[in-house]
C-alpha cells in the first residue's frame, strides 16, 4: 500500500501511538548521563515530513529532546559533503557487531574505527570537523538549523556539560585513536565539540524535517539548496541502514527495512527515499540502546504502509 494522501498519514499515525500506548512501560532511559536521567520516560511523539511538503504528527511532536547519536549522521554528513573519500581511510563502513562505546573492538582492529556512527568513528569525525571549520559548533549549529528549517534549534548546555563532565569512556577511545594517530587534535578540544554534537534539541517535528535530505538524493526539499551528490547521499543512506543502531542494527533492518539512526535521547529518525522522513521519540530504551517503542512504532509503519525498502 502507497499512501498518497496527508489524511492517510494521520491516521496511519494516530493508529501506531494508540497502539504502543497501550502496551506495558519497558525499557529505563539513559541514567549514565546524568541529564537524561531525569526526562520524563513516558513521552511519546511521531511524526512524519513528506517530499511534497506534508506534516503528520501525533503526541508531543513540538517537544523537544537530546538528540545524542542522531547528530553523528549531521556531522558525518558535513565531513563527507568537504572530504568524502578521504574520511574512509580514518574510518570504516562495516557495521560493528559490538556495544556503540566498545574499547575491545577499536584496540583489535588498531584505531581504525568500524563506522562513523559509532561512539569511536564520531569521534574521528569531530575531529575532522575541527580541521575543516575555523567554528565547527557554530557551523554545525546552523547547519541544522537550515536542516530543520528551525533557527530556534540550539545545544542542550546541561546534557552536553553534563556528558562532558562522564564521558570517561570516550576519553578512553579518544586517547587511544591518538595513540594510532588516527586523531589530530586536542583530546579535550575534539570531546567539547562531540558532546555538544550530542547535545542538540530538536522535536521530533523538527528532527524529521532535518534529515528530508537523505529521502531527497542530498537535497533540502525547502530550498533546493543541494548538501550531497546523488552518490553521497545513497552511501550515507546504506551506513544508516547496515550501521545506524549499533548491535541491533541487523534486526532494525529485519523488522523495518529503512535506513535510519537512533540515540539514547530516546530518538530514532529514518527515510523512505523519494517519499519521506519520519521520526519517534520514547525515552525508554531497550539493552541496546534504542528506544523501545520508537523500534515498535517504525514496525507497525512499514508494516501498516507498505514503505519499507524491501
Amino acid at each position: 500500500m502507497r499512501l498518497q494522501k496527508r489524511s492517510d498519514y494521520d491516521a496511519v499515525l494516530k493508529e501506531i501511538a494508540g497502539r504502543v500506548g497501550r502496551l506495558a512501560p519497558t525499557g529505563a532511559v539513559a541514567d549514565y548521563i546524568p541529564a537524561l536521567a531525569r526526562v520524563n520516560p513516558d513521552q511519546y511523539a511521531v511524526c512524519v515530513q513528506t517530499l511534497e511538503g506534508g506534516t503528520c504528527t501525533a503526541g508531543a511532536a513540538d517537544t523537544r529532546f537530546s538528540i545524542q547519536s542522531i547528530s553523528k549522521v549531521f556531522a558525518t554528513a558535513m565531513v563527507i559533503a568537504k572530504k568524502d573519500i578521504l574520511l574512509w581511510s580514518r574510518v570504516g563502513v562495516e557495521p560493528s557487531g559490538n556495544a556503540f562505546n566498545s574499547l575491545v573492538q577499536l584496540e583489535y582492529e588498531h584505531g581504525i574505527p568500524r563506522n562513523p556512527l559509532i561512539n569511536a568513528g564520531a569521534i574521528v569525525v569531530s575531529d575532522e570537523l575541527l580541521e575543516l571549520y575555523e567554528d565547527p559548533k557554530k557551523t554545525l549549529l546552523h547547519f541544522v538549523r537550515e536542516l530543520a528549517g528551525d533557527e530556534s534549534v540550539d545545544y542542550d548546555t546541561e546534557v552536553a556539560d553534563s556528558e562532558y563532565a562522564t564521558a570517561s569512556t570516550n576519553r578512553a577511545l579518544a586517547y587511544y585513536l591518538k595513540s594510532h594517530g588516527n586523531l589530530r587534535n586536542d583530546v579535550e578540544a575534539v570531546l567539547d565539540l562531540y558532546c555538544h554534537q550530542c547535545a542538540l534539541a530538536l522535536s521530533t517535528k523538527a528532527l524529521a524535517r532535518a534529515l528530508l535530505f537523505q529521502a531527497n538524493d542530498g537535497i533540502i526539499p525547502s530550498s533546493r539548496r543541494r548538501i550531497l551528490t546523488e552518490d553521497q547521499s545513497k552511501r550515507l543512506n546504506s551506513i544508516m541502514l547496515t550501521c545506524g543502531f549499533y548491535d541491533q542494527a541487523g534486526e532494525f533492518a529485519y523488522q523495518v527495512g529503512l535506513p535510519g539512526k537512533s540515540g539514547v535521547g530516546g530518538g530514532i529518525v529514518a527515510v523512505v527515499p523519494d517519499v519521506l522522513s519520519i521520526a519517534v521519540w520514547s525515552p525508554r530504551l531497550n539493552e541496546h540502546g534504542n528506544s523501545v517503542l520508537g523500534i515498535e512504532s517504525l514496525q507497525q509503519f512499514t508494516s501498516l504502509t507498505g514503505l519499507a525498502i524491501f
